[in-house]
């Protein structure tokens, strides 16, 4: 133990060595994290502020998208200022911090988005019973829940991995640190106990799927019953933007685990981290908002009265006459 040297601190992957790039490369994703904060933000702003979509719906839609908020704030400011400044350490607390973070953001949108597949599947196939059974006290405890085993499960995992000192290399060959990489890092011990959780998460996963898949082929054969093809497209609108992004998050997931962890490729690192670390969050308020007709009233209501205060619209409207 004597010869043993404790790991204090990371480094992570860098993109390119050319200073040029590196800037390029941190100016590219700042703009996709301010996209992805404003798309995100417009989203809970049109939903708090918008009678029409207080329903549990667009309630459980604004913590979608709040999750989505903090799983890109994780892991991208960082990324950020590691390009600028081109120093890639980081701390083993910070490291600890974005496993969890990243962990408990991700577990709890997968716990929420079986909640929303409940909520449709009630609207769509047990209307007439909606009101009596999604409460607005379900609904919170229902969002709670997720949130709560979010939190539950992400402690286990992130426990278990920094139990033991690290002390083996300190080069995490990728953008952050996620699971696969610290993993490659830490003893034996911890390797061995993370499989077992990592297998009971993922047989939990494939309930929460077959859950998914059982509601939405009872939607869709409810959906194809309906007689008017107005009702149709109505039922198909509201459902079909979660499936999208059940779909995307779930492709994002299986790119995180099938993927190699590759030693050499910083691109090929990129792009993987894009997928399952950037692409749902960027994507989520752009599949909502250019399916839903309600949300798109109610950003450009915001839009409106942001850009032209009551003054200047009475302007117009009295040139106009």
């Amino acid at each position: 133990m004597s010869n043993c040297t404790i790991i204090l601190e990371f480094f992570l992957m860098e993109f390119s060595s050319i200073r040029e790039l590196q800037v390029l490369h941190a100016i590219l994703f700042l703009l996709i994290y301010i996209a992805t904060l404003m798309g995100n933000l417009l989203t809970i702003t049109a939903i708090v502020t918008e009678p029409q979509l207080h329903s549990p719906m667009y309630f459980f839609l604004s913590n979608l998208s709040l999750l989505d908020l903090g799983c890109i704030s994780v892991t991208l400011p960082k990324f950020i200022v590691n390009s600028l400044t081109g120093n890639q350490a980081i701390s083993l607390l910070g490291c600890c911090a974005q496993v969890f973070f990243s962990i408990f953001f991700g577990a709890t949108e997968i716990a929420l988005l079986v909640v929303m597949s409940y909520d449709r599947f009630v609207a769509i196939c047990h209307p007439l019973h909606y009101g009596v059974i999604m409460t607005p006290f379900r609904c919170l405890w229902a969002a709670t829940g997720s949130w709560v085993t979010g939190f539950i499960y992400s402690a286990a995992h992130t426990g278990n991995m920094f139990r033991l000192p690290f002390s083996g290399s300190n080069v995490i060959h990728q953008f952050f640190c996620d699971i696969p990489h610290v993993l490659k890092v830490s003893s034996s011990e911890v390797r061995n106990t993370e499989y077992v959780l990592l297998a009971s998460g993922c047989t939990l996963l494939l309930i929460c799927f077959g859950f998914l898949v059982i509601s939405y082929i009872y939607i869709f054969s409810t959906v194809f019953k309906m007689p008017s093809e107005e009702g149709r497209y109505k039922a198909l609108s509201t459902c079909s933007p979660q499936l999208i992004i059940f779909l995307l998050f779930l492709l994002a997931g299986m790119v995180s685990v099938f993927s190699p962890l590759s030693d050499t490729s910083p691109v090929q690192n990129l792009l993987i981290s894009m997928i399952y670390a950037i692409l749902p969050p960027f994507m989520n308020p752009i599949i909502y908002s250019l399916r839903n007709m309600k949300i798109k009233v109610a950003l450009s209501r915001i839009i409106k009265t942001s850009f032209f205060p009551k003054k200047e619209m009475s302007i117009f409207t009295t040139i106009k006459k």
